[in-house]
């Protein structure tokens, strides 16, 4: 059996708020599981994040608190996360207090997202990323599959379907292809498991779909 973890970047809605919608599976052999775990785990403990989900989008962001507090990569993870936090409660005071209730709520939910992170410097967070890639990179066995869509381009009237399923019709039909190359001469069919992140929002649509996948088949197979 082959794992298939998917997940996305960008915004499905037209126009929405970013100009691309992209879909990635990495593929895995089943037995390649633990290994595959542990070298990611290994490269996270080596930045103090062992144990912690990582989402890119929010380790490379500049945290400005960092930026304010003197010699801030002298300090032991302890005091950085002290001092961060300081000035982030501070802040969201002060937003309180100016009756800004979009800023607060954008300040909260950026505060929640990167919280695992704030011990952690910027050149740190970055090496981090790097690591991961070159770790994925050696990974002989995986395979990556993706769909990326130009939503400046993209006509739901000639597709007859939305950015969400049009993507994922694309990723599941070039990893299904995937598995029938690789059960060629094997004793017996390889099996797929598509693996998409905790979001009940976005796993109901997937299991409507591929329902109709497994019925109807997609354009391709």
């Amino acid at each position: 059996m082959y794992l298939c973890y998917i997940d996305e970047s960008g915004t499905t809605d037209l126009p929405g708020n970013t100009s691309h919608f992209v879909l990635a599976g990495l593929s895995i052999p089943v037995q390649k599981w633990k290994t595959c775990d542990q070298d990611i785990e290994a490269i996270k403990q080596k930045y103090a994040l062992a144990g912690q989900e990582i989402h890119v989008a929010w380790l490379l962001r500049k945290y400005i608190e960092q930026s304010k507090i003197p010699n801030f990569s002298a300090l032991d993870h302890k005091n950085r996360r002290i001092q961060v936090e300081t000035l982030r409660k501070a802040e969201l005071l002060r937003l309180q207090n100016a009756k800004k209730p979009k800023q607060y709520k954008q300040a909260r939910k950026t505060y929640a997202e990167t919280d695992k992170y704030i011990p952690v410097t910027l050149d740190e967070r970055r090496r981090l990323v790097s690591d991961l890639a070159d770790c994925l990179s050696n990974w002989g066995f995986a395979r990556l599959f993706a769909e990326c869509i130009d939503k400046v381009h993209f006509n739901p009237a000639i597709t007859k379907k939305t950015v969400a399923e049009q993507a994922f019709e694309q990723v599941v039909s070039r990893f299904e292809t995937f598995l029938q190359v690789v059960s060629t001469g094997a004793k017996a069919e390889l099996l797929g498991l598509l693996i998409h992140d905790n979001n009940q929002t976005v796993a109901k649509k997937h299991t409507e779909l591929m329902k109709h996948f497994h019925s109807q088949g997609t354009l391709w197979t």
